[in-house]
C-alpha cells in the first residue's frame, strides 16, 4: 500500500513540473513538501508565514527541516490581524486567513513562473469544517494527498516509512483554534495560549489545548493523561494564570480536536 501511494503521489508530481507548498511545519504539509523535492528536486520550493497563529516552536522546526533536506523555503509575513473579517473571529475565519496565506503565495509566481501552488490537505479534512478549503478552491490551491486519495493514518505512515522527524507529532492547529468564534483574536492572546501550552509540554504533555475564554483558560489533555493532568494541575494552574488568566479549569471530557466547532453544530 505504501509503495503503491508513493508510485501515485510521484505521477502527480510529475504532471506538474514545479510546486510551492504552503508550509505550516505540520505532518501534512511536511509530507507533502518532503515529496515535492524528492520528485522535482529544486523545482520543489516551501514557504511559510510567520503569522503570530504560528507556533514560534514549529517555525523553528520548518526551517530546520528544509536547512536539512536542502528545500528552499520562502518566508512570507500575513496581516491577517489587520483584516477585521478575521480579527472578529466568525465561524468562517479560517477562510480569512488562508485567503491572505494563498493571495501571498500567488505573488511568489513571478518568483517562480509555472509553479503549482498545493498544500496539504487530505481526504479526512474533507469531512470536517474547513472553510479553508474554499479559500483554496478559489485561489487554485491543489492538493496532492487529497488528489491520491491519502488519508490521515496513510500521511502518517509514509512519514514514518521516509523517516520525517515529526511523524509520530500530534496535530498542531493553529493558535487562534484556541478562541471561541465571536471572540476576538489578538496578539496577546495569542501569545498567552502559546506561552501557557509550553509550559504544559515542558511538565510532560505534548499533545495539548489551552483554549481562552477571555479571562479564564481551559486545559485539554487525552484522556490518557488526565490522572497525571490531575495530580500536576495544582502546579500548572497557577504557572497557567500568572500568564494573566483569572482562572484556570481542567477540561476532563480530554482533548478534542475541534471542540469549538460544537457551536457551529448546536446553533443549525
Amino acid at each position: 500500500m505504501i509503495e503503491d501511494n508513493l508510485i501515485k503521489l510521484e505521477q502527480w508530481f510529475l504532471q506538474r513540473k514545479k510546486t510551492i507548498t504552503a508550509f505550516s511545519g505540520g505532518i501534512d504539509s511536511t509530507l507533502v513538501l518532503y515529496l515535492s523535492k524528492m520528485y522535482l528536486g529544486k523545482n520543489g520550493v516551501g514557504c511559510i508565514s510567520i503569522s503570530p497563529s504560528l507556533k514560534r516552536k514549529d517555525y523553528a522546526f520548518a526551517v530546520e527541516f528544509c536547512d536539512a533536506h536542502d528545500i528552499t523555503l520562502e518566508v512570507i509575513e500575513t496581516q491577517e490581524l489587520l483584516d477585521e473579517n478575521y480579527y472578529n473571529n466568525p465561524s468562517n475565519r479560517c477562510y480569512f486567513c488562508k485567503n491572505h496565506l494563498y493571495m501571498s503565495l500567488q505573488k511568489l509566481n513571478t518568483k517562480y513562473p509555472e509553479s503549482v501552488l498545493i498544500n496539504g490537505v487530505n481526504t479526512n479534512d474533507l469531512g470536517d469544517y474547513r472553510p479553508g478549503i474554499k479559500a483554496a478552491d478559489e485561489h487554485d490551491v491543489q492538493s496532492p494527498l487529497v488528489d491520491c486519495d491519502i488519508d490521515k493514518a496513510m500521511v502518517r505512515e509514509l512519514a514514518q516509512h521516509l523517516d520525517l522527524p515529526n511523524w509520530s507529532k500530534p496535530a498542531s492547529p493553529c493558535l487562534s483554534s484556541r478562541i471561541p468564534y465571536g471572540n476576538a483574536v489578538t496578539l496577546d492572546k495569542l501569545a498567552k495560549i502559546e506561552a501557557a501550552e509550553q509550559l504544559i509540554n515542558d511538565m510532560g504533555f505534548e499533545d495539548v489545548r489551552v483554549r481562552h475564554y477571555e479571562e479564564e483558560a481551559r486545559i485539554e489533555v487525552p484522556k490518557d493523561k488526565l490522572d497525571q493532568m490531575a495530580i500536576l494541575f495544582p502546579e500548572i494552574s497557577e504557572k497557567v494564570k500568572s500568564l494573566g488568566f483569572e482562572s484556570c479549569i481542567l477540561d476532563t471530557e480530554g482533548l478534542v480536536s475541534g471542540k469549538l466547532n460544537r457551536v457551529l453544530l448546536n446553533n443549525e
